[in-house]
């Protein structure tokens, strides 16, 4: 029985360095996308989570908060390998802000098995860059 579940383990891990070692980028080029034709600007610690609109999981790389006209990329410190679509976030922060300090629990959308964890790091704006043409 533990032979099948080293088989089972290891053949998810190679199967999560395929899908990572795919043409195309993979999540690198999700995120590249996301944040076309928009700057970075200086990381905060903490968004006002009554700012946040919506969020979006880059896997295995970092989280999007959507607030209004900028968007905030956050790659965790820790866990980030846990990051995946289909996963449900489930934040507990202290007070009113999300900060760098927090950590997010991530569940399985269709069993609802907790799978992971992360640990944010610091959230780094990013706004539109005005197309100078159009002015």
């Amino acid at each position: 029985m533990r032979k099948i579940a080293t088989l089972i383990a290891t053949a998810a891990l190679l199967a999560g360095g395929v899908a990572s070692a795919a043409p195309g980028g993979g999540a690198e080029a999700k995120l590249a996308k996301a944040l076309e034709g928009r700057a970075a600007g200086e990381p905060v610690r903490c968004l006002n989570l009554r700012q946040i609109r919506s969020t979006q999981i880059i896997d295995g790389t970092a989280i999007l908060y959507d607030v209004g006209n900028t968007t905030y990329v956050n790659k965790p410190t820790s866990g980030a390998s846990s990051l995946r679509d289909g996963k449900v976030m489930v934040t507990e922060p202290f007070g009113s802000q999300l900060c760098s300090i927090d950590t997010v629990k991530l569940y399985d959308s269709g069993s609802r098995m907790p799978s992971g964890w992360v640990g944010l790091g610091e959230f780094v704006p990013y706004t539109k860059v005005k197309d100078s043409a159009a002015s």
